[in-house]
């Protein structure tokens, strides 16, 4: 079976396909990101990443001819003004580099150890993202304005703050504990305590994290679990948020209010999932370590029931999303149909302007589609930073002219 044939089979069951590209790569990033400790499990990143990237290519590869262009999503707008309309996009590999340059500076100054820590990978994803972004070919512009708008996202989440409190407090070993401490210690206590489990959160002494203090049924001494930024189960937060908002960007074509409740909805599941995360892993310990298994119950759970958990309310999540959604609401239907959806007219990339055959129009060789005077104005396509090239009046090569029907 050749790869056409594949691809005509990934675009009949295209949401199939970009599900299980979805729950691949969110498993490759956690056990990149946030993997299980003392476990084999990590290696499996690499095929699960290339999978969840081969599925995707197989979710948009034309099945046929180009299609209409596209009206364009909140992405593809965030992006052209982030850009200045496409002017950045070609110095995106040196951005990349000087991050990758910076990253490794900054551990071989001022970090406690030159190896590759957490936030060490989260920033080398972003700038991954930025020095592949000019070799993905036009057809995949949503899927490469995903990855960048994901690990863009990461880092904001995850290291930015991390940066920001070790520059206020003149700490380059500081750990931002602070989530634990608001968001994730006093909600476990409770969820504990209506269960039946005797606990308490309190400061430790050395630490910067919170304690939580319980006595398991069949040991009876007091063991506090420090819930620090590595084991609070953030960086799974930060996963699927990230992924979350960078879906809906690339997806939607407004922020409407279906959009915003979708928003809502899958942070406020996403933090509940965390908190449970954190009761189960107790739990295991409160009922079920003695005095032979010296919790290693608890730390077993820790390493595994907790990564197992959020990846299984992963799959629910996005299996509810994709089953529940309209078939319109995707900012690119004419790739799942193949054509324009009814009532729904072409419109220039650049002017929100609706395309007809009496205003002359030119399409990009990245296939989106803009006003003659509007693309040689602006000079580059929004979608891809490609720039014309006039001859003599006319375009002559990075821009193709439009079909007349």
């Amino acid at each position: 079976m050749n790869l056409k044939r594949w691809s005509a089979i990934a675009n009949r069951h295209r949401r199939e396909t970009t599900l299980s590209a979805l729950l691949a790569t969110f498993t490759a990033a956690a056990l990149l990101i946030d993997r299980p400790k003392g476990t084999i499990l990590e290696w499996l990143a690499v095929p699960l990443l290339v999978l969840g990237g081969a599925l995707f290519a197989l979710a948009a590869w034309p099945s046929g001819e180009q299609t209409s262009a596209s009206l364009g999503s909140v992405a593809s707008h965030l992006l052209r003004r982030a850009t200045f309309h496409g002017r950045l996009v070609p110095f995106f590999p040196a951005l990349g580099v000087t991050i990758v340059l910076a990253d490794f500076g900054y551990n071989w100054m001022w970090s406690a150890t030159p190896a590759i820590q957490t936030e060490d990978t989260i920033v080398l994803l972003a700038a991954a993202s930025l020095i592949g972004y000019n070799f993905v070919p036009p057809r995949f512009n949503r899927e490469r304005d995903f990855v960048l708008l994901f690990c863009a996202c990461l880092n904001i989440i995850l290291v930015v703050p991390l940066l920001v409190a070790r520059a206020y407090y003149a700490d380059f070993e500081r750990s931002v504990d602070l989530y634990s401490w608001v968001a994730l210690a006093p909600q476990t206590s409770r969820v504990l305590s209506v269960l039946g489990v005797a606990n308490s959160v309190h400061a430790v002494a050395g630490s910067t994290a919170p304690g939580l203090t319980f006595v398991p049924q069949h040991i009876q001494i007091q063991v506090t679990v420090v819930i620090t930024t590595a084991c609070s189960g953030i960086y799974s937060f930060g996963i699927f948020a990230s992924a979350f908002v960078a879906f809906v960007l690339t997806e939607f074509q407004t922020m409407s209010r279906r959009v915003w409740l979708l928003l809502g909805l899958g942070f406020l599941t996403a933090y509940v999932a965390n908190v449970l995360r954190m009761v189960v892993i107790v739990l295991v310990g409160y009922y079920t370590d003695t005095s032979a298994t010296d919790l290693q119950n608890m730390l077993l759970a820790h390493s595994y029931a907790g990564w197992l958990i959020f990846l299984g309310w992963i799959a629910l999540f996005w299996t509810a999303v994709f089953r529940l959604l309209p078939p319109g609401v995707s900012a690119h239907p004419a790739r799942e149909t193949g054509s324009a959806p009814r009532g729904t007219e072409a419109r220039c990339g650049i002017c929100a302007g609706i395309l007809t055959p009496v205003v002359p129009a030119l399409r990009c060789a990245c296939g989106a589609t803009h006003h003659r005077s509007c693309i040689l104005r602006t000079g580059r396509c929004p979608d891809c930073g490609r720039a014309p090239t006039v001859d003599a009046g006319r375009v002559t090569t990075e821009i193709s002219s439009r079909p007349s029907n």
